[in-house]
């Protein structure tokens, strides 16, 4: 774990031991970064409440969308991503090896071409210029359809609005995928990161 830029506050309240109730009970503790957000706490439930809708999309597979997450997670920087995606992706019993892989799957043989170019597609939106093609784009639609490749898109947009301020705050894993015991993240390799 890492020190955070801005101290974490303390979570107090009615409201706040709803919160760390919560937390404790889907993550096994109360992470760093509900406290540095409780220094404003609208941003917190605006973002927890965005978090929460994103998650009951299902016009997208749900793997397709934890390992785009993850991907623009390990492109940007944000171990907490990483490790919270790591994690979910076992809650939700999808294939660990591949979840395991996202940091290194241009390297990796164990994901199909589809989610390879999702995986592309994921970093291709997070640089600064988006590196996107009209190429990109049409092969996910063919393959998902519109309502699905606007879900992807969204799911993106949203991972690089946390990764980023993740990063920017200084907010780091908090080990809930060792916690759990799963084998730690494949090493990235080196490629172009975001700017």
């Amino acid at each position: 774990m890492t020190t955070t830029r801005v101290p974490p506050a303390e979570i107090t309240g009615l409201s706040g031991a709803v919160i760390k109730w919560a937390a404790r009970k889907r993550l096994g503790a109360v992470p760093a970064s509900l406290g540095v957000m409780w220094h404003n706490q609208r941003v917190l439930r605006s973002s927890m409440g965005l978090g929460g809708k994103i998650q009951k999309w299902d016009a997208c597979d749900e793997s397709l969308k934890t390992f785009a997450h993850m991907a623009v997670a390990a492109l940007v920087g944000c171990s907490w991503c990483l490790d919270f995606n790591y994690f979910e992706a076992h809650n939700r019993n999808l294939d660990m090896d591949k979840a395991r892989e996202v940091p290194r799957w241009r390297e990796s043989d164990v994901f199909t071409q589809l989610e390879r170019d999702v995986l592309a597609y994921a970093e291709a939106m997070s640089q600064t210029e988006p590196t996107v093609t009209d190429e990109m784009v049409d092969s996910l639609l063919k393959r998902l359809g519109p309502a699905a490749l606007v879900e992807l898109t969204s799911v993106i947009g949203f991972a690089n609005l946390t990764t980023r301020s993740n990063v920017a705050l200084g907010i780091g894993s908090d080990g809930f995928a060792a916690a759990c015991g799963l084998k730690p993240l494949a090493e990235p390799t080196s490629h172009p990161r975001a700017v």
